[in-house]
């Protein structure tokens, strides 16, 4: 609840960042950002790496077989998880948006992060032959 203050103090005492003291919508919102940005930022390296074909079929070839490795693998399982949590709070939000569980957001979050985690164990046993082989 806001409340105006007069002294900077006690304004800034009662601002309050300690992880385990914020609540599940907010922590809802910081993961939303955070995975829309991962998104982002593979969006932009998948455009450099298709636009590598400009360059001719041998350079397009060598970029292809770079991503190969583990450690790409092992970050499009990231981009697996970001995107399935991304999807599932979306959803959430245009549930609420309706006004359909606006009073049980722990629950509704709680639920998008039990999913997230169940599709993250699924796309880790897919990848895991092809991180370590």
């Amino acid at each position: 609840m806001y409340r105006p203050v007069a002294s900077r103090e006690v304004r800034y005492a009662d601002l309050d960042l300690w992880p385990f003291r914020i609540k599940a919508g907010m922590w809802a919102w910081i993961l939303h950002r955070v995975t829309g940005l991962v998104i982002v930022f593979y969006l932009v390296l998948h455009i450099l790496v298709i636009s590598s074909v400009l360059w001719g079929p041998g350079t397009f070839d060598a970029t292809m077989d770079a991503l190969r490795r583990p450690v790409f693998a092992a970050g499009e399982l990231m981009l697996v998880g970001a995107g399935l949590y991304h999807g599932l709070n979306g959803i959430r939000i245009i549930l609420f948006d309706l006004g359909v569980g606006i009073r049980q957001q722990k629950a509704f979050f709680a639920g998008v992060l039990a999913l997230s985690v169940v599709g993250f164990a699924w796309a880790a046993k897919v990848f895991w032959p092809l991180i370590f082989g």
